[in-house]
């Protein structure tokens, strides 16, 4: 049996999955202060006919990290960035506690400038006297030659809790979204530490052996221990759950835009042949451009418990969430008090609903059957408007799948699927509005937990081949290995794929669930006055993400 769990910021949704059936759904509150209480809480529901070592895989999606990024909801950090010439990194600043220092690697990876200890003392110094636990190290071209940040977090090791290091984030060559990431790398590493360890010592306390793992947000899993190393990898682990559980109802050939509809913000996502899109090079989150993987979802501040008001006789709808919807004993009126009062949700206090309808309708001086009526299609037409605004924006890009880059392609939806709580009184006006054919999927309410049980652990490997130097590298999975000159495209691939193999089980993937594939190769020749003196390769290669094999529609 499979359990999947989202811990979102609001709720917590939790499946039980037996032989791919869903056995068992529970949705609870989330108390953030108290992520232990929340998660034994869903996992007493879950397994109270259940015996605990029946449990194979646990698998988990959140989104604190995002809200935390998002709330601000976080401790101060330090970054310490070696760069040498070119463009100055005081232009990628992510904030106050930023220091340049002396040292610098060049292209090649070979030293320019060696690092200055005693800067660096001074550094940490004032770091510490900032009251500073946790730090980032970045060195420009560190995936070349990670030595300086080594030396640097050597010199440092003692004085703070957590180094994040550049070159363990990505192998591409990205200097700016390499100082983000790794900003965020320690930014979000205390939230998701609780996360981690208020979900060990629930599983433990409910008996649960089972490997975790914890939704990435490329679609594909990790174990939870891994993520601890990479913590940002959790940023929009949620929307990507919801992803990859619509996947699991997308029509083969056509195109798909997938909403799931929350309390506080609606989810946007595009599938194409059942495959999710994909941001190749990596998310952007308020400010910062990342080198973190993602499906490519946009977030809206429009969701069931929007706060609902009147500004220069027009209504607003979002983006904040004040609280519940008054008709279940909310502050204020929202899309969901609509609902109630138009008769489409049958459970809350219709009485309330009315109420909150009521003073929105005395504002506008409408009838309050009109006023609802208006407040829902206006939801409905916002969430529609962004969603298509998305498809337009991506059909004046180039198009990636999570499996393949489609060229020249344009996105046509022509199926819409709804998920979350309300998702089934939306579908209707949904459709009526889009002229396309919208359905809520079955347990639409906790799709989001069964496409965190369901997703594959996935992960990739860069690889750096120079035979001039004689040396092969993969620095962001500590190698690197002498080459001879005649070293060939057959024989990078060999040991990249080897490393992407040893990599996938150490993150908790099993054999049956791997599909390799090369994503980049590229070969250069190098000369020097008119001589050929070697080659440069380069090659990513990852496991595909998607659907643990084996699943049938649920």
């Amino acid at each position: 049996m499979i359990i999947g769990l989202d811990v979102g910021g609001t709720h917590t949704d939790a499946v039980l999955l037996s032989d791919f059936k869903v056995k068992e759904k529970v949705k609870v509150t989330t108390d953030v202060s108290d992520l232990f209480t929340t998660i034994v809480s869903c996992l007493e529901k879950l397994l109270k006919d259940n015996k605990p070592e029946h449990i194979k895989r646990i698998v988990l999606s959140t989104t604190l990290t995002t809200n935390a990024i998002v709330q601000q909801n976080i401790e101060k950090i330090g970054i310490i960035v070696s760069a040498g010439p070119g463009i100055d990194p005081e232009f990628f600043r992510t904030h106050k506690d930023f220091y340049c220092v002396a040292g610098s690697i060049d292209h090649r990876g070979r030293q320019r400038e060696p690092i200055n200890e005693n800067e660096i003392k001074q550094v940490g110094e004032k770091l510490k006297k900032n009251g500073i636990k946790n730090i980032g190290v970045i060195g420009k071209f560190c995936v070349k030659n990670p030595t300086h940040e080594i030396l640097i977090k050597n010199i440092l090791k003692n004085d703070f809790k957590k180094i994040f290091l550049g070159h363990n984030i990505s192998g591409n060559l990205n200097f700016p979204r390499r100082i983000s990431t790794t900003y965020l790398n320690a930014l979000v590493y205390n939230v998701h530490k609780k996360f981690f360890n208020g979900v060990k010592k629930s599983l433990k306390e409910k008996g649960l052996k089972s490997p975790i793992k914890i939704l990435k947000a490329d679609g594909g899993t990790m174990s939870l221990e891994s993520s601890m190393l990479f913590p940002s990898q959790s940023i929009l682990s949620g929307p990507s759950a919801s992803v990859i559980g619509s996947t699991i109802y997308a029509p083969e050939n056509k195109d798909t835009l997938v909403l799931d509809i929350g309390g506080t913000t609606t989810d946007i996502a595009i599938l194409v042949n059942k495959t999710p899109l994909l941001e190749p090079i990596g998310i952007k989150t308020g400010n910062y451009k990342t080198l973190i993987r993602s499906l490519k979802t946009y977030s809206i501040g429009i969701g069931g418990d929007s706060h609902v008001r009147v500004e220069n006789n027009n209504i607003i709808i979002g983006p904040k969430r004040l609280g519940n919807a008054m008709a279940f004993n909310g502050p204020c009126p929202t899309p969901t008090d609509a609902l109630v009062a138009l008769g489409l949700m049958k459970h809350g206090n219709k009485e309330k609903a009315l109420k909150a309808i009521k003073d929105i309708a005395e504002k506008l001086d409408m009838p309050q059957d009109k006023t609802a009526k208006k407040i829902f299609k206006q939801t409905c037409s916002t969430i529609l408007k962004h969603a298509f605004n998305m498809v337009k924006t991506i059909n004046k890009q180039p198009v990636y799948t999570v499996h393949e880059f489609l060229e020249g392609y344009q996105v046509n939806i022509k199926k819409i699927l709804l998920l979350g709580g309300p998702a089934k009184y939306f579908t209707d006006e949904i459709q009526k509005i889009s002229k396309i054919k919208t359905k809520a999927v079955k347990f639409s309410s906790v799709a989001n937990a069964m496409g965190a049980g369901l997703a594959r652990t996935t992960c990739s490997v860069s690889l750096l081949v120079d035979t001039e130097q004689g040396i092969a590298t993969a620095f962001e999975e500590n190698f690197a290995e002498s080459v001879a000159k005649n070293y060939i495209k057959e024989d990078v691939l060999k040991t990249a794929y080897n490393l992407l193999k040893k990599k996938a089980l150490k993150l908790g993937a099993d054999i049956e669930n791997m599909e390799f594939e090369t994503t980049e190769f590229q070969e250069f020749n190098i000369v020097r006055n008119f001589s050929f003196k070697g080659k440069i390769f380069k090659t990513k290669v990852q496991i595909k993400p998607g659907l643990i094999k084996g699943y049938k529609d649920i």
